[in-house]
């Protein structure tokens, strides 16, 4: 079994500290419900990219304003993470909206319909065939 890289470990606890910081100290009102889906650090811990997905809302603008409103706090962002976590480097952050789960959602309801679809027509092709039997 494979330890967890030191980037992995890094990673893992800035998730936990950003999801944290921007639930408890960024009192923007434009920021919509944020939750942080991931984080990737580079091997030499300079730079981080922030993945996260906004919740209730179908709405590009409004997910891109969030993304635009915690890009702006960077500066802010790390100097809390610098306090939370003991680190020699502390990487430059970068937020990126994570399309994976709405994109996993919008797969999920297509299955859906998809399945409705057919068990609708199968319904329609049984009836069709019993009434065509009594006939005969």
């Amino acid at each position: 079994m494979r330890e967890f890289s030191r980037t992995d470990r890094v990673a893992q606890q800035i998730q936990k500290e950003i999801a944290l910081i921007i639930q408890r100290e960024i009192k923007d009102p434009r920021l919509g419900l944020v939750t942080v889906s991931a984080v990737e650090v580079s091997r030499d811990l300079s730079y981080a990219k922030i993945f996260i997905t906004v919740l209730n809302t179908n709405d590009e603008d409004k997910t891109k304003q969030s993304v635009k409103l915690l890009n702006e706090a960077t500066g802010f962002i790390r100097s809390l993470l610098g306090k939370r976590i003991r680190a020699r480097i502390m990487p430059e952050l970068r937020f990126v909206v994570d399309t994976s789960l709405m994109e996993g959602m919008r797969i999920s309801n297509l299955v859906d319909s998809v399945i409705r679809e057919d068990n609708a027509k199968r319904k329609d092709d049984e009836e069709q065939n019993d009434s065509e039997g009594s006939k005969e």
